[in-house]
C-alpha cells in the first residue's frame, strides 16, 4: 500500500480560512479610506493571519512548533470575530455579508482544535 502524505490543501481549517480571507479582502477593498485605514487593515490582517499561521505551522517540523502556530491561528480567529462585530456595528457590512463571514468564522474553532488534537496524537516528535 502506498503511503499518502497530507498536503496543506487537504486541511479543512486552512481551506476555509484561505477562502474567507479573500472574501473579507473583496469586501474591505470597497470601503472608504477612513474605514479601510482603521478597521479594514486590521480585519484583513487578522483574517489573513488565520490561514497564514496554519500554513506556517504545517511547515514546521516538531509537534510543539506546529501546535504553537495553530494556536496563533486560533488567536487571530478570535480577533477576526471582534473586527467582524465592529464592522457590523459601524454599518460597514450588509446583514448578509456579516452573517456569511460570521458563519465561516464559526466553522473554524472546531477545525483548528481538531487540527491541534490530530497533530498532538499522531505526531511523535
Amino acid at each position: 500500500m502506498e503511503k499518502r502524505y497530507v498536503k496543506l490543501n487537504d486541511i479543512r481549517a486552512y481551506i476555509i480560512a484561505f477562502h474567507l480571507s479573500n472574501e473579507v479582502w473583496e469586501t474591505v477593498v470597497h470601503w472608504d479610506f477612513f474605514a479601510k485605514d482603521t478597521i479594514g487593515k486590521q480585519f484583513v490582517r487578522a483574517v489573513d493571519s488565520i490561514s497564514a499561521n496554519i500554513a506556517e505551522g504545517f511547515g514546521r517540523f516538531t509537534k510543539k512548533e506546529k501546535i504553537q502556530f495553530y494556536r496563533y491561528a486560533s488567536g487571530s480567529l478570535k480577533e477576526s470575530f471582534d473586527w467582524n462585530e465592529k464592522a457590523k456595528k459601524r454599518n460597514l457590512f450588509s446583514s448578509e455579508q456579516y452573517d456569511h463571514i460570521f458563519e465561516q468564522l464559526n466553522f473554524l474553532p472546531r477545525e483548528i482544535n481538531t487540527l491541534i488534537k490530530i497533530t498532538n496524537s499522531k505526531l511523535t516528535i
